[in-house]
C-alpha cells in the first residue's frame, strides 16, 4: 500500500513545485538584477570607492599637459600650374577613400620621422623633459664612445618619433574638408611648435610624393626614347639606302592625316610630267604645221608678209598706170612696155616669195613631226621607268611608314616625357587654415572627467565581479532551483528571524509570519504518505546553524496545534538545543534511554504547548555514533508512537558526521533543510548523496533564512505569511 501511494504523493509536490518555479520564472528580470546588487552592495561599494579614489589620485598626481592644435584644409583637386596633366587620372581623387587616406597619411610613420628630424628632436632635452622620458646622458654630453654614439642616437630619433606618433592627435571636423592636428605635451610652446611643423611636413610631403610618383615613370621613358631613337635611325638609314640604289628621288612630300609621310611626286615623275606636257605641245605644233602645209594658194602667212605686201602694192601700182597708159597709148608704146616688164618682174618676185613660204610651212611640219616622234619615244622610256620606280616605292614606302611609325612613337614619349617633368609644379591641394596657438591653459588633467570616468570605469568593474561571484557563489538563494538543483520537492520556505528569542515568541504565535510558514510546511507534508503526515520523521541539514533545529521544534508545534499528540526528540547529542526553547535543563535525555539508564517517563517532558512534548538529548556520550549505530533508537520509536501520534527526531548535520545517516534507518522519512544562500550546492548534493547511501528517504526540502527584503524570490514565497497581521497593523 505504502509503495503504490508513496510515488503519488511524491509526483503530486514535485508537480506543485513546477507550479512554483515557473510563477517565480516570470519574476521581473530587472527585480532579480536589483536583489543581486543588494545582496553584494557592500562590494560594489568597495570596488565603485576604489574607483572614484583611483581617479582623483591619478588626476592630482598627472602632470598638466597642453594641448595646440593647426587646422588644414584638404581639398580634393589640386591646381596645376603648367595645365599638364600627371600620372594618376583626376578621377582618382574623388573616391571615397580619398580622405581616409589622406587621415592615414596624417599618423603615418614616416611624417613623425620627417618632424623629428626638421626640428632636431633626437638631441632636444626639452622635448624629452615635456614627455616625460629621459635622454641619453652620455649623448648629450659627448661621454659615450664613438661606436655606441651612433646606435644610442639612432634609439633616440626612434624614441621621439614613438612620442611624437603617442602624442598626436588628428580630428576630422564633420561634414567639411577641415582637419584638426593636435599635439599635447607639458609644454604648451613644444606643442605649438610640433603641431605646426606636423602640418608644414605634411604638405612638403604630398608634393614630394607628387615628384617621386614620376620618378619611374622618368626612368622608363628615358629607356623606350634610347630604344626608339635607335629603332628610327636605323629605319630612316634603311628608307634612304633604299631610295638611293633604287634612283628614287622624291621632289615633293608631306604628311597625311594619321602623321605618316606622302611622296607626292619623284624626279621621274616629274620629268614624265614635263616631257608629256611638251609632247602634246608638239602634238599640237605638227597639227598646224600639217594643216599649214596642206593649204594651197594664198594663205593667212601671205597676207600678213610684208614683203609680200610691198611687192602687191607695187604690182598694183605699175599696173593702174599700165592701165591709164593703154587709155592713150598701144600696148607697144614703151612706158606701156616697160610697165609690162615691170608687172611681170613683180608677178615673179611674189610667186618665188609664196613659194619661199610654202616651203618653209613644209620644213616647218617636218621638223614638228620629227620633235613629235622624239618626244613620244622619251615619254614611252620614262613611262618604263616610273612604271619600275612605283613598283619600288612599294618598299620603300614600307621602309617609309616604319620610320614614320618610330618617329611618332619617338615624338609622343618625348614630349611625355617633357610633360612629366613639369606635371608635379603644381599648388598644393593642402593648405592651413589657423596656425598653432601657444595654450594658455592645461587641456588635461581633466578632473570632472576623470572622475565620470573612474565612475563609468567602477560600474564596469562592479558588473564584472558581480558576474564572477555569481558564477563563483553556487549558494542556493532561489527556492523555485530546489527541484532543478537538488532534485528534490520544496516543501516551504521560511523567512528570516531576527535572533533565536524572536524565533521562539513567534512560534508561540500561530499568526506569526514563521508559523504560517511552517504551517505550510505541515500541510505540504500531508500528502508525502499515503496516511498524511509521517509518523516518524526527522531534520537535518548540510552543516550547523542552518535553521535545523527551529524546523523541528517549528512543525512539531504545529502538529500540536492540530490536536495531534507529537513528541520532538532532541537526538543533536553533540550539540544539543531544543531544550532551550523550553526553559528546561539537558540533565537527562535520549543519551540515557540509549544507554538504558532510563525509561521513556522519565526523560519525556511537557513543552507547555498544546499537544507537544520533547525528549531532551541528554548528557554528551563519549561517542554519539556507537549509541546511534544499533537499532535501540528505532525501537524507542516504536514505543514512543505507542504514546503519541507522532515522533518528529532533531538530528545532527550530514557532513563530516555519521548520526544523521544512522538515524534515518530509525524513522519513516527525512526532510532536509536548507539555509537560503548558505552552504554551496556541491555540497547540499554531497549531504543528499550521504543520506542515500544509508538509504534513507528524503520528503523534500525546507529553505530557511529568506530575506523578502534582498531575494529575487520575495515576491512568490512569504506573499500570504502574516497577511492578517498586515491588515490589522
Amino acid at each position: 500500500m505504502n509503495d503504490t501511494m508513496l510515488p503519488q504523493a511524491d509526483d503530486y509536490m514535485i508537480r506543485g513545485q513546477e507550479g512554483a518555479d515557473a510563477q517565480n520564472a516570470g519574476a521581473p528580470i530587472l527585480l532579480q538584477y536589483w536583489q543581486t546588487l543588494i545582496r553584494w552592495k557592500w562590494v560594489v561599494l568597495g570596488i565603485m570607492v576604489a574607483a572614484l579614489a583611483a581617479g582623483a589620485i591619478v588626476t592630482l598626481l598627472s602632470t598638466p599637459q597642453f594641448t595646440a592644435t593647426t587646422r588644414i584644409e584638404i581639398n580634393r583637386e589640386q591646381q596645376n600650374v603648367t595645365k599638364v596633366e600627371g600620372i594618376e587620372s583626376p578621377q582618382a581623387t574623388q573616391d571615397d577613400e580619398f580622405y581616409q587616406t589622406q587621415y592615414s597619411n596624417l599618423q603615418a610613420r614616416s611624417l613623425a620621422q620627417r618632424v623629428a628630424r626638421q626640428l632636431r628632436l633626437a638631441n632636444n632635452e626639452s622635448f624629452f623633459a615635456a614627455h616625460g622620458a629621459e635622454t641619453s646622458g652620455g649623448l648629450l654630453s659627448g661621454d659615450v664612445a664613438v661606436a655606441t654614439a651612433g646606435n644610442a642616437r639612432d634609439q633616440q630619433f626612434r624614441d621621439a618619433v614613438d612620442l611624437l606618433l603617442d602624442h598626436v592627435t588628428i580630428t576630422p571636423i564633420p561634414r567639411s574638408r577641415l582637419v584638426d592636428i593636435s599635439y599635447s605635451s607639458a609644454s604648451p610652446d613644444i606643442s605649438a611648435m610640433i603641431a605646426d611643423a606636423w602640418a608644414a611636413q605634411f604638405i612638403a610631403t604630398t608634393i614630394d610624393r607628387r615628384f617621386e610618383s614620376t620618378a619611374d615613370a622618368r626612368k622608363f621613358l628615358e629607356l623606350r626614347l634610347a630604344e626608339l631613337g635607335a629603332r628610327l635611325e636605323d629605319s630612316e638609314r634603311a628608307a634612304v639606302a633604299y631610295a638611293a640604289n633604287k634612283n628614287i628621288v622624291a621632289l615633293g612630300q608631306s604628311e597625311g592625316a594619321d602623321g605618316k609621310t606622302i611622296v607626292e611626286r619623284t624626279l621621274v615623275s616629274s620629268d614624265l610630267e614635263a616631257l608629256n606636257a611638251a609632247l602634246a605641245e608638239a602634238t599640237t605644233e605638227r597639227i598646224a604645221a600639217e594643216s599649214r602645209a596642206a593649204t594651197r594658194g594664198s594663205t593667212q602667212e601671205s597676207a600678213n608678209n610684208v614683203a609680200i605686201a610691198n611687192l602687191r602694192q607695187r604690182r598694183a601700182l605699175a599696173a593702174a598706170e599700165y592701165a591709164e597708159l593703154m587709155v592713150q597709148f598701144e600696148p607697144g608704146y614703151p612706158r606701156a612696155k616697160a610697165l609690162q616688164e615691170q608687172i611681170q618682174s613683180l608677178d615673179s618676185a611674189i610667186a618665188r616669195e609664196e613659194g619661199r613660204i610654202a616651203s618653209a610651212r613644209t620644213s616647218s611640219y617636218r621638223e614638228a613631226v620629227a620633235r613629235e616622234n622624239d618626244l613620244r619615244s622619251r615619254v614611252q622610256a620614262l613611262k618604263s621607268q616610273l612604271s619600275d620606280q612605283r613598283r619600288n616605292q612599294i618598299q620603300y614606302n614600307i621602309f617609309q611608314r616604319e620610320a614614320d611609325t618610330n618617329r611618332q612613337l619617338y615624338d609622343s614619349l618625348l614630349q611625355r616625357y617633357k610633360e612629366i617633368g613639369v606635371a608635379g609644379v603644381a599648388l598644393s591641394n593642402i593648405s592651413v587654415v589657423d596656425q598653432a596657438q601657444v595654450p594658455a591653459k592645461p587641456s588635461s588633467p581633466n578632473l570632472f572627467l576623470n572622475i565620470a570616468l573612474a565612475f563609468v570605469a567602477g560600474i564596469g568593474l562592479s558588473f564584472l565581479a558581480l558576474v564572477g561571484l555569481e558564477q563563483v557563489d553556487e549558494g542556493l538563494r532561489d527556492p523555485s532551483s530546489v527541484s532543478r538543483l537538488l532534485n528534490l520537492p520544496l516543501l516551504g520556505s521560511v523567512p528570516m528571524a531576527d535572533d533565536d528569542e524572536d524565533a521562539t515568541e513567534a512560534l508561540k504565535d500561530s499568526k506569526s509570519q514563521l508559523s504560517e510558514a511552517y504551517f505550510s510546511v505541515q500541510s505540504n507534508l500531508s500528502f508525502a504518505t499515503d496516511h498524511g503526515f509521517p509518523r516518524s520523521l526527522m531534520t537535518t541539514s548540510s552543516r550547523p546553524a542552518e535553521g535545523k533545529t527551529t524546523s523541528t521544534v517549528a512543525l512539531a508545534a504545529a502538529l500540536g496545534r492540530t490536536g495531534k499528540r507529537v513528541l520532538l526528540i532532541d537526538a543533536d547529542m553533540r550539540s544539543p538545543s531544543c531544550h532551550e526553547y523550553f526553559g528546561h535543563t539537558n540533565d537527562a535525555g535520549l543519551s540515557n534511554m540509549l544507554t538504558g539508564n532510563k525509561t521513556l517517563g522519565e526523560v519525556v517532558k511537557d513543552t507547555g504547548l498544546r499537544g507537544l512534548s520533547m525528549m531532551p538529548a541528554g548528557p554528551t556520550p563519549p561517542s554519539a555514533g556507537e549509541l546511534l549505530s544499533g537499532d535501540r533508537l528505532r525501537m524507542i520509536i516504536e514505543d514512543a508512537l505507542g504514546s503519541f501520534d507522532h515522533v518528529l527526531v532533531d538530528s545532527p548535520p550530514l557532513l563530516g558526521l555519521a548520526d544523521a545517516p544512522l538515524i534515518s534507518r530509525a524513522v519513516e522519512g527525512a526532510v532536509f533543510v536548507v539555509e537560503a544562500d548558505g552552504v554551496a550546492v556541491r555540497g547540499l548534493r554531497s549531504a543528499l548523496a550521504r543520506l542515500r547511501q544509508a538509504h534513507g528517504r528524503i520528503y523534500g526540502a525546507i529553505v530557511t533564512k529568506i530575506d523578502s527584503r534582498r531575494a529575487s524570490y520575495g515576491y512568490g514565497y512569504g506573499y500570504g505569511y502574516g497577511y492578517g497581521t498586515q491588515q490589522e497593523d
